[in-house]
Order: C-alpha cells, then sequence, then structure tokens
C-alpha cells in the first residue's frame, strides 16, 4: 500500500513540475466541409471526365514532435457527381456501389514534415484509405499554409481503384483509365501546441 501511495504522490509532483505546454503536445486540425473541394478526374480515350465528392467531416490531430497523428477523415460518396445524370446514376449503381458503401474514410497514423508559421509547408500525411470497405496504406504529400488558427491544405492522389476491387466501367467500346485522379483543396482550423518555454 504505501509503495502504491508512493508511485501516486510521485506521478501528481511530476504533472504539476512539467509546463503545461510539454504535457500537451497535440495538435488539432478541424476540416471545413464548406471550404473543402474534392474534384476527380477519370480519363478515356476520347476525353476527361470531371466530378466532385463532398467533406461530411474531417478531423486531424498530431503530435509535431513525434509524428504520431490520429483522426477521421469522412467523405460523402452520395454527394458524388460528374454533371451527366445516367452517367453519374451508373457510377453510384455499378461502381461505388454508394448505397453499400456511402462514406470513404482516411485515417490519419502519421505526419512527416513542419508546419511553419509563415508560407508554404511541405509535410506527408500517412494514414489508412478505406474504400469500398477495403483498407489500403496512403501516403499524401501535402502543401500546407499556416496563418494564425486557419490551416490550408492542398494534396493530389492517384487512386488505382481497379486493383482495388472496383468495377471496371470500360466496354468493348470505350476504354477508361484504371486509375482516378483525386485533388484535394481545404481549409480548416488548427490548435497547435504552445512551444516549450
Amino acid at each position: 500500500m504505501r509503495l502504491r501511495n508512493t508511485f501516486t504522490w510521485a506521478a501528481v509532483v511530476f504533472a504539476l513540475a512539467v509546463p503545461p505546454s510539454l504535457l500537451a503536445q497535440e495538435a488539432v486540425l478541424e476540416l471545413d466541409p464548406a471550404q473543402t473541394h474534392i474534384e476527380f478526374t477519370l480519363s478515356d480515350f476520347l476525353h476527361s471526365v470531371h466530378g466532385t465528392f463532398k467533406l461530411k467531416s474531417g478531423t486531424i490531430r498530431f503530435d509535431p514532435v513525434t509524428g504520431k497523428a490520429g483522426g477521421l477523415v469522412v467523405v460523402d460518396v452520395t454527394s458524388g457527381e460528374s454533371g451527366n445524370g445516367s452517367r453519374d446514376r451508373k457510377m453510384h449503381k455499378d461502381i461505388l456501389e454508394s448505397r453499400k458503401y456511402p462514406e470513404v474514410t482516411f485515417t490519419p497514423a502519421r505526419v512527416t514534415g513542419r508546419i511553419e508559421t509563415q508560407g508554404d509547408s511541405p509535410i506527408e500525411l500517412s494514414g489508412i484509405f478505406k474504400l469500398h470497405g477495403k483498407e489500403h496504406e496512403v501516403t499524401l504529400a501535402t502543401t500546407v499554409r499556416r496563418g494564425g488558427d486557419q490551416l490550408a491544405a492542398s494534396t493530389h492522389l492517384e487512386i488505382p481503384y481497379v486493383d482495388w476491387g472496383l468495377k471496371d466501367p470500360s466496354t468493348l467500346f470505350l476504354r477508361v483509365d484504371s486509375q482516378v485522379e483525386i485533388d484535394i483543396k481545404t481549409v480548416g482550423r488548427i490548435n497547435m501546441p504552445a512551444a516549450p518555454q
């Protein structure tokens, strides 16, 4: 009992002695769906199809010192549209199966790089991308710009959707690319830990 009490008091003393800036090392970024633009491009033999998806929610937490990250980013698959009704219905029914898989998620695991207080900062954001019920490890090369408590970010990724298990929409007379290009631009509010004194 005495040994346990000693450990308890030691933990309390340590917590009081360590500056708050060292105890709260986690940064939190809340993405704004209204200021997030997700665009996709799918090329075929004759032209390229362009469309959009909407962000449902997004929170990214990370330790600026260790790079360890967490949180969840959720994209509304049912919001996908390319401006052509019949094509979009086929996309949702046959390719994305959006009734069965209404969301795409990204779970951050690590942030590599430093976010500067001014100017552009190149970082890498690694994590698990879940599409069509299957998980895939990805690393996103991302450019961020911080201004006070606001952070703007942009990234580009290519998704090999056929290799990832989605149906190939190509036909005998129309061949489309087996991967889709995604461009994301987003703005959010970031709460960074105070620098150690």
